[in-house]
């Protein structure tokens, strides 16, 4: 399946020629195009409002954003409500951010060369770590530091040092580290991430809003006593299979009696850490453990060349507390492990909760083919979901430099602001 390109790129047809072409469209009733543009996604909604200057206006309205921003939050627990982005290793003249649209089930092509060719000398070599809303954070392996994209403002810029210093693509661990956009729906961020320094747990976090970094030692949590705050960040600082240490940061004080993260070593139950093969994928206070079993490769008659298998995927989380242990949420019902129980070879995965909905995404490679397996979970409705993640045509021999899901890609635009009589209120974006 090929990918769909996003504005920006070069298209042959002039913007004269696409208002002629929407001519009926726009003798539409305003009611009517609203209910026609809030199906579309991100990509698509760009692309019209700079190929089509008639509709540039009703896309930039407070009312449309409001109705979209709604629209968005509210369409569904599933990995539809999210995007799934990757970045495919490329000279940053070509750099592209493929993303995949659940509500439409395609790939979008989101060119980021020229936003990034200002902050990226020639020649870089870029890893992409993280999303959320309109910002886009990748590390320079070849400089040894950070650069933020802003897809809506087109600029990129380069962060200043953390404290640990200038830090290469390989000191980055996808389990230890979060961008948060800070208002949610603007372009201010911060970024977080925990490491062990000799053997110590800190949390660092940078501010966009000050171009300044904090750093802060984590004290030891005193039992589960504290419960996690809603706006809590959960960090994962070293891990080794089950073995772990977590960090957390809240907004209040924490049960070392300040301000200060706290961090703990969580068990899991016996069956979750026994022998066997199992891959451990942590993020935002939760854990996946996916068992796999080995089988004969059908592509081949040599045992040699024996394969793995999913044979079973468990939710744990931390019981809404800091410093307890794990506990089991949910397991995937053995009929929808079916459905994606394909040979692989080597796996690896990312884990996010975002308003209640936990994502899991598990990427394996098989004989040089990269696949993707997206779930999500509903915690009121104890519901899991499975949502096939087509091939684009370009992930054979796929050179992958990053991947990330962002449920608030979809809210480039911030919503406006409700009026006091409004009931609704917006949760604080995690990812």
């Amino acid at each position: 399946m090929a990918d769909h390109p996003l504005a920006g790129e070069h298209h042959p047809s002039p913007a004269s020629s696409a208002a002629t072409a929407l001519g009926p469209l726009l003798l539409l009733p305003s009611e009517l195009l609203h209910e026609i543009l809030i199906r579309l996604a991100v990509p698509e909604l760009l692309r019209v409002r700079s190929v089509a200057r008639p509709l540039s206006s009703l896309i930039s309205s407070p009312d449309f954003r409001r109705l979209y921003h709604l629209s968005s939050a509210s369409s569904g627990p599933g990995p539809a409500a999210a995007w799934l982005l990757l970045f495919k290793k490329l000279p940053p003249r070509d750099a592209a951010i493929r993303g995949f649209h659940g509500p439409s089930g395609r790939w979008f092509r989101i060119p980021v060369s020229s936003i990034l060719a200002p902050a990226v000398p020639p020649g870089e070599d870029l890893y992409f770590l993280a999303a959320s809303g309109s910002s886009f954070l990748f590390a320079a392996n070849g400089r040894r530091e950070l650069v933020v994209v802003d897809l809506t403002a087109r600029a990129a810029r380069r962060l200043p040092p953390s404290p640990l210093g200038p830090r290469g693509t390989s000191s980055w661990r996808r389990f230890g580290l979060k961008l948060v956009a800070d208002p949610p729906g603007s372009s201010r961020f911060r970024f977080l991430f925990a490491e062990l320094v000799n053997n110590t747990p800190f949390l660092f976090e940078y501010r966009s809003e000050t171009d300044t970094w904090r750093q802060s030692e984590a004290a030891l949590a005193e039992g589960a006593t504290t419960p996690a705050s809603p706006d809590g960040t959960f960090l994962c600082a070293a891990h080794a299979g089950p073995d772990c240490v977590m960090v957390y940061s809240g907004s209040g004080p924490s049960s070392a009696g300040d301000d200060r993260p706290v961090f703990f070593r969580p068990r899991f139950p016996n069956a979750a850490a026994g022998a066997g093969d199992r891959l451990h994928v942590y993020g935002d206070g939760c854990a996946a453990v996916v068992r796999s079993a080995a089988v004969d490769d059908p592509a081949t008659t040599s045992r040699v060349g024996r394969v793995k298998v999913v044979a079973g995927v468990e939710l744990y989380g931390l019981g809404g507390a800091v410093g307890g242990d794990w506990e089991l949420v949910a397991a995937v019902p053995g009929e929808l492990v079916e459905g994606f129980r394909k040979p692989y070879a080597v796996m690896t995965g990312l884990l996010a909760e975002r308003e209640g909905v936990v994502r899991l995404v598990l990427i394996s490679n098989c004989r040089g083919a990269w696949d993707f397996v997206w779930l999500s979970y509903d915690r009121a409705r104890a519901e899991w979901r499975w949502v096939p993640v087509p091939d684009w045509g370009g992930s054979k021999g796929l050179n992958m430099a990053g991947i990330a899901v962002s449920s608030t890609f979809s809210r480039l635009w911030p919503a406006p602001a409700a009026s006091p009589s409004s009931s609704t209120t917006s949760s604080s974006s995690h990812q």
